[in-house]
């Protein structure tokens, strides 16, 4: 009989010290080695996506591209994401996390690269595709492999603490945009903001070094006697409800996440008419507060639970859109909401990656997990090339404030649908 067939009975562990920074005091060196490949991948792979959405005006003005059609590159990184994560999952269970997590971060450099080089949107498009499959892996190798190294009564603080990276990465982008667009002209500036998101390909030396895979998912490996997990398992028995909610959660949290910051820095452009760099104190205060907010996020996600921090984060993103995108208000006052946008609007991520940790056994852990983050990636996906479209028959405001208040009530009903996992120990059992 296979786990998936038997009743699930959990263990948790007591959570005693829910100060933000226990976790980081209380690990091994081994622990700290994967915490820091871990936060250094995430912020790297944050960067290097965060990189089109800041160089989109400068090619639909170079290209003569249509905003809808311009958006679809990143729509097409994000669905190809969708598919390389539930593979990149699946390969993770068979031949082990910390190797696919190699693999899919050489993946994605190499094709940054080939973005730089690209002659027209359509090649631009193709290389985003494909760079793609190494970015949806990469998380899902990822993630799985935090979730495993560390302790449950710490998880949801140092995989939220991982997750807070983003932020980082995203920084890096509108600092080396600033600069690049102020040494270079925009015409070859934002040829090598691709060359600075092949990056993360240095920290494959790290990981081939230090970073040792969980035992729990060798031990794991190595009892199923050469027996293989079926891509095909997590939609079967018990385990389908928890991959139809899961995905809707990711579909919703990711949507619109997606909707808010690929199209912001074009809304800060366009509507309120500012120009790429002056529009970087408008963007910091976003990252500052997204950084803000994956740390709460991680440390709420321990407090008071995965599924009261994903309802209060939703709720809170929906009323923050709606202020910054539909009341008419000064750019300094836009400046201030900035802030609690970006709060809102990403630190429920922190409790995405250790609650699909907790939510499938070991043996299903990576294609679980790969698959449902990923396929709400897929999905999220849409949604810069839906806003994109939309804004073409109303203002862009409008068009973001419709399509994120949507997929955050998504991920509100969703949350409210699947249990709470905060301190669930994981087994090695196949």
């Amino acid at each position: 009989m296979s786990t998936t067939d038997q009743p699930q009975v959990f263990e948790t562990a007591a959570i005693e010290d829910t100060s933000l920074a226990a976790f980081y005091r209380d690990m091994d060196t081994a622990e700290r080695r994967t915490f820091w490949a871990c936060a250094a991948g995430w912020a790297l792979d944050g960067m290097d996506f965060m990189i089109y959405p800041l160089v989109i005006g400068t090619i639909i003005a170079i290209w003569k591209v249509d905003a809808g059609y311009a958006g679809l590159a990143g729509t097409v990184t994000l669905l190809s994401s969708a598919v390389g994560g539930w593979l990149g999952g699946y390969i993770a269970d068979r031949i082990g996390r910390v190797r696919t997590l190699q693999f899919t971060i050489l993946w994605f450099s190499f094709f940054s690269l080939v973005c730089a080089v690209v002659q027209n949107f359509d090649q631009l498009l193709i290389a985003r595709a494909v760079l793609g499959l190494g970015f949806g892996g990469e998380w899902a190798a990822g993630a799985v492999l935090m979730g495993e190294a560390i302790r449950p009564q710490y998880r949801g603080r140092a995989v939220g603490s991982v997750q807070s990276g983003w932020a980082v990465g995203w920084g890096l982008a509108v600092l080396a945009q600033a600069i690049l667009f102020s040494a270079f002209p925009a015409e070859t500036a934002w040829r090598w903001m691709f060359v600075i998101g092949a990056l993360p390909a240095l920290l494959v030396f790290y990981l081939r070094r230090y970073v040792k895979e969980p035992e729990i998912a060798a031990a794991a490996r190595q009892s199923r006697s050469g027996q293989q997990p079926s891509i095909l398992e997590i939609f079967s028995g018990p385990i389908l409800k928890t991959t139809v909610l899961a995905s809707l959660a990711a579909t919703g949290c990711q949507g619109g996440y997606y909707a808010v910051t690929f199209w912001v820095p074009r809304f800060l452009t366009t509507e309120r008419k500012l120009s790429i760099v002056s529009s970087t104190g408008y963007l910091s205060a976003l990252i500052i507060g997204s950084f803000a907010g994956y740390l709460v996020g991680a440390w709420l996600a321990d407090r008071i639970g995965r599924r009261n921090l994903f309802l209060t984060f939703s709720l809170g993103a929906i009323a923050v859109v709606l202020l910054y995108t539909q009341l008419t208000l000064p750019n300094n006052a836009l400046w201030v909401l900035g802030f609690p946008l970006g709060f809102f609007a990403s630190g429920y991520f922190s409790g995405m990656g250790a609650f699909l940790t907790e939510l499938y056994p070991t043996r299903l852990r990576g294609s679980g997990q790969g698959f449902c983050y990923n396929f709400g990636r897929g999905i999220g996906a849409l949604f810069p090339f839906l806003v994109g479209a939309l804004s073409n028959s109303t203002s862009l405001a409008n068009a973001i404030a419709i399509f994120a208040v949507a997929a955050y009530a998504v991920f509100f009903i969703a949350a409210y649908a699947l249990p709470e996992t905060r301190g669930r120990v994981l087994h090695a059992e196949a």
